[in-house]
């Protein structure tokens, strides 16, 4: 299986290049891939009008770059994210990601933080499979989670999402344009364009042979359109960022939602892949920190309404234990803090 490699520089910063790879959604011979570069790289610079091009190569799979990833049941496998918030270093791969492996198909669950990280996904799962890449489902809309998704849909899968994934990104679009470039760096997002889901679900089963997804759309927790994919098989839940493990929760939806999503029963999941920090974890115990951290937020925060303490104030809250036990909590804390206080005012 070969693959066409095109290197790129952005026209804004000239010396800022990367070798980008072009997907095609059906395995290619190294003469197909030959025969399809020139009009395959000029279709695809079409698209990136940010980009100055340079020379096109041809590689097999063994010669790219490959994510890690680990198999925790039969043709159902994890990558697992960096420590800590996005930043230069870690390039914003902070996110879990997953794979899962049919007789008939492939599906991917959230996409990555960059074209960079996605393009090293697909090429971890060609190393292990050239069946079709049927479907690439996100989780919620953080860049972590879904920067990656455009690479996905030039593979050939269709992009699911919960019903207000869609309006989510849109809404969010210019300001993480914005933002997200000097958190991460502009060489980490070359050729990273956003992408919108091709359809929203709220409740669905994808087969693909010997594996059954269920994903399900959740009410507003950690944001407005978290989704949830149950892998029937092996009883795992891929929550996203609703359970966090080791780098604080943070909240942008609604914290009385979150709490009531945790408190459902799921007898039928056995373990989980949470959103970020090693995996898998059981369940429910592996949520148990996420709990009793968001329940002590929505205490504290409720506390200080009722003293009519200011938000100013409110936000100066800190809990040592807390802090102690979660990776960027004096970063993440004070915005969970204004983001609990302006819900729980409402009560």
């Amino acid at each position: 299986m070969f693959h066409l490699l095109l290197h790129a520089c952005l026209a804004a910063e000239p010396a800022t290049c990367a070798e980008r790879l072009l997907p095609a959604p059906a395995p290619l011979t190294e003469e197909e891939c030959h025969s399809t570069a020139a009009e395959r790289a000029a279709g695809w610079l079409l698209r990136h009008p940010e980009l100055t091009a340079g020379p096109s190569r041809c590689a097999p799979t063994a010669d790219l770059p490959q994510l890690p990833l680990k198999e925790i049941a039969p043709g159902l496998l994890v990558h697992e994210g960096q420590d800590g918030l996005p930043d230069t270093a870690n390039r914003g791969e902070i996110a879990n990601l997953g794979v899962v492996i049919g007789s008939q198909g492939i599906a991917v669950i959230d996409a990555g933080a960059s074209r960079a990280q996605a393009e090293s996904l697909f090429s971890a799962i060609r190393a292990r499979s050239d069946l079709p890449i049927r479907a690439l489902i996100l989780t919620h809309m953080h860049p972590d989670h879904s920067f990656g998704a455009d690479l996905f849909r030039e593979a050939g899968a269709e992009i699911l999402g919960a019903p207000r994934l869609a309006a989510g990104i849109e809404a969010r679009a210019a300001s993480w344009m914005e933002s997200y470039p000097p958190q991460v760096g502009n060489g980490a997002l070359l050729g990273t364009l956003m992408a919108l889901p091709d359809r929203g679900t709220a409740d669905e089963r994808l087969e693909l042979g010997g594996a059954t997804l269920h994903l399900r759309a959740v009410a507003t927790a950690h944001t407005d359109n978290d989704l949830t994919v149950f892998h029937a098989q092996s009883g795992t839940l891929f929550t996203g960022d609703l359970v966090f493990n080791e780098l604080l929760p943070t909240l942008d939806g609604s914290v009385n939602g979150w709490l009531a999503w945790l408190d459902e029963p799921r007898p039928e999941v056995r373990r989980i892949v949470a959103g970020h920090g090693p995996a898998p974890l059981p369940w429910p115990d592996g949520a148990e920190a996420t709990r009793t951290y968001l329940e002590r937020l929505r205490t504290t925060v409720r506390a200080a309404i009722a003293a009519g303490q200011p938000m100013s104030v409110a936000i100066r809250d800190r809990d040592p234990a807390e802090a102690a036990r979660w990776q960027a909590y004096d970063t993440s804390h004070p915005r969970n803090v204004s983001a609990a206080y302006a819900e729980l005012e409402w009560e």
